[in-house]
């Protein structure tokens, strides 16, 4: 497995120059939804790639708005992943030794073990792993994956998004097909702008009732 020589994720890329594994990280990149995160996925592997580097991509298997196995980005670019569920096992023999990077979409989906199995992947294996996904559901808590790479990984970003009022949306709202506030359910519904609204935290804590006016991003 390769390990990386200098880090430059903040550019999509970590070059490898020697094969030592303490150099290898597990990197999270959150936000809410609409800020960007598998465009910032793709280009990320187009980087590597460009430079003839190997690279293996993953998306939840249960998110199938693109197709099964398919990180779709709303600027319209899209590619085929391999997808993972709470059985998949991220283990060293499963990828090559030419893998120069593991990028996970929809990083909010894996299980804690999954999570570990990844920071060990990096750190054992030397293999840079970058995931992407968002913090909180609908209701303001955390996702087990989520949870888990705030708590195991070496380089946290967040990605910047905007409610409507302008202020920067770091939650996520579900909505009902009326465009309705939803506040109770199961924490994983599917859906994208249709379902969900990115809103900063003023917005989020508003009455409904108070309308467009008072809280922008409940109304979208």
């Amino acid at each position: 497995m390769n390990g990386t020589g200098q880090d430059l994720a903040g550019i999509g890329i970590l070059l490898i120059q020697t094969p030592d594994p303490t150099l290898a990280k597990l990197y999270f990149r959150y936000a809410a939804m609409n800020a960007g995160k598998s465009t910032a996925l793709l280009q990320a592997a187009h980087n590597y790639e460009e430079r003839g580097m190997k690279v293996q991509l993953f998306t939840a298997a249960l998110d199938d708005r693109a197709g099964k196995g398919v990180i779709s980005s709303r600027l319209g670019i899209a590619r085929e992943a391999d997808t993972f569920g709470p059985n998949t096992a991220f283990v060293g023999e499963h990828f090559g030794a030419d893998t120069a990077c593991l990028l996970i979409d929809e990083a909010q989906f894996l299980t804690t073990v999954q999570v570990r199995q990844l920071h060990r992947l990096a750190h054992v294996d030397g293999v840079p792993v970058l995931c992407y996904g968002l913090r909180s559901d609908f209701r303001a808590e955390a996702f087990e994956g989520s949870a888990a790479l705030l708590t195991l990984a070496d380089d946290i970003e967040e990605m910047k998004s905007i409610c409507a009022c302008g202020r920067k949306a770091t939650l996520n709202l579900r909505v009902d097909a009326r465009g309705q506030r939803v506040s109770e359910g199961e924490q994983v519904v599917i859906g994208g702008n249709e379902r969900y609204r990115a809103v900063c935290p003023s917005c989020f804590y508003q009455d409904d009732a108070l309308g467009p006016s008072a809280a922008p991003g409940l109304f979208g």
